[in-house]
This record gives C-alpha cells, sequence and structure tokens, in this order.
C-alpha cells in the first residue's frame, strides 16, 4: 500500500542531529538540497494503489539509494551497508540523526526497481539533471554530447586464432585466382570453413590434439591453393597474376 508520512523528529539530547554531525558544503549535501523529493512522494504512490498490507518504504529513502548506488556502483545489499556508516548517506535519505540499523533490506530495493519500472528511474534521471542546472554544475552545452564507458560492456569481437587466419587467407587467395583469371583444381569452399568451425569447437572442449589436427589439415588446404595458383601461373603468364590479365 502507499507509503506512510515520516514523523517529524524532535530533539533528543542524547542523539546529536546529522546536521551538527556533517559538512554542510558535502557534494551530497548540497544535492540534496536541490531535489525536489516531494515530486517523488506524490509520483512514484502512484504505483502503490492498494489500499491494503504492509506500507511501502518512503519514496525519499528509496530514490537517494537507487542514486547513491548508480553514483558509487554499488550492488543493493553494499549500498544498505554502507548507508549504516555513512551520516552522508543518511542525510541524503531524510534521516534526522544518526541510524544503527540498516533503513531496509537490499531487496526491497529490487521490488521497487521491478514496481516502478523503466519510467521511475528515468524520473530519476531527470530529477537529477534538474537538481544540476539549478546548481549550476550542469549546462544545456553537455546533455547534447554523451559519453558512454564500454569498459565492461561485451563486445562482438572476433579473435584472430590461427583457424580464422588460414580460413581467411584462403578465401583471399581464390578470390585473387578469380580476378586473375585462373582456374583452381580445388578451392575447399565447402571443406575448409566446416573445418574452421571444427577446429574452434575442439578448442573449447579442450581436445587439443584433435584441434592441432585439424589446424595442420587446414593450413595443407591453404597451401595447397597458392602452390595450385602458382602453378596456374606458370602455365599462363600472360593471364595469370605475373601478366596483365584480360
Amino acid at each position: 500500500m502507499k507509503h506512510r508520512s515520516r514523523a517529524t523528529e524532535q530533539d533528543d539530547l542524547l542523539r546529536p542531529r546529522l546536521v551538527e554531525m556533517i559538512d554542510m558544503r558535502h557534494e551530497l549535501v548540497k544535492l540534496s538540497e536541490l531535489i525536489d523529493w516531494e515530486w517523488f512522494e506524490r509520483e512514484w504512490s502512484g504505483f502503490f494503489p492498494s489500499q491494503e498490507g504492509r506500507p511501502a518504504t518512503h519514496p525519499r529513502l528509496v530514490a537517494g539509494l537507487m542514486y547513491l548506488q548508480h553514483v558509487y556502483r554499488l550492488a543493493d545489499d553494499a549500498v544498505v551497508a554502507r548507508w549504516v556508516e555513512n551520516p552522508y548517506f543518511q542525510h541524503f535519505t531524510g534521516e534526522t540523526f544518526f541510524q544503527h540499523k540498516p533503513p531496509i533490506h537490499p531487496s526491497s530495493l529490487s521490488r521497487w526497481r521491478d514496481r516502478i519500472g523503466e519510467d521511475g528511474a528515468e524520473w530519476l534521471l531527470t530529477k537529477t539533471i534538474e537538481a544540476g542546472r539549478a546548481a549550476g554544475t550542469v549546462d544545456d552545452a553537455s546533455l547534447k554530447r554523451v559519453a558512454v564507458d564500454t569498459t565492461v560492456m561485451e563486445k562482438a569481437i572476433s579473435h584472430p586464432t590461427d583457424a580464422k587466419l588460414y580460413e581467411k587467407a584462403r578465401q583471399k587467395l581464390v578470390a585473387l585466382a578469380r580476378e586473375g583469371g585462373l582456374s583452381l583444381r580445388q578451392s575447399y569452399a565447402r571443406k575448409s570453413p566446416r573445418l574452421a568451425q571444427q577446429v574452434g569447437r575442439y578448442a573449447h572442449a579442450r581436445q587439443f590434439k584433435r584441434m592441432r589436427k585439424a589446424l595442420r589439415t587446414l593450413k595443407g588446404y591453404t597451401g595447397r591453393v597458392l602452390r595450385d595458383m602458382r602453378s596456374a601461373d606458370r602455365r599462363h603468364p600472360t593471364r595469370g597474376l605475373s601478366g596483365a590479365g584480360p
């Protein structure tokens, strides 16, 4: 069901307020003052239409934890554990006094992400950008450029293994022979690609004896094509690689 509003914290002589413990010039403190947290309370409450059940976690706490996760690249359990130790994290998420226990179970963050979906995450990004504009740290020109860090992004890279190099060399030789008008006795256009794929399967299965045997055969195919080209070039010097060609 919808969250309940936080009760106003009263002064406690035995517990100092967070604002008395932290540096108010800290970046998280300044950012927390610029973000419209009430907007999250209004908009995210629509994701909990039921009037029954346990009240949802306060939206500012969840939005703050999600932002801290993104900035410091923390997992669900890591950001909750760090929240207990960091007074700036607690102040950013709306706490008044320093807390010694986790505010929520880490699994609650996962359930919140499922509940708000992509739209809710985009709202969090939008409000952060608006806060950056208000602080003067983000300008319109910087929003026109996107910097993407692809360090850990999966890439479709084809590594130059011996089998691929042999097969590529054979294909180049066959294409060169056709361009020079040379007739090859055999191009291995059917056998060679299949054998190159089989070499990869042998390597994946750690069957290295079979892999080396297949590589020798594959190398032999490429060598035969090259020798066949040289022989055909000697037979027809005016048509082949050494001649001008038709």
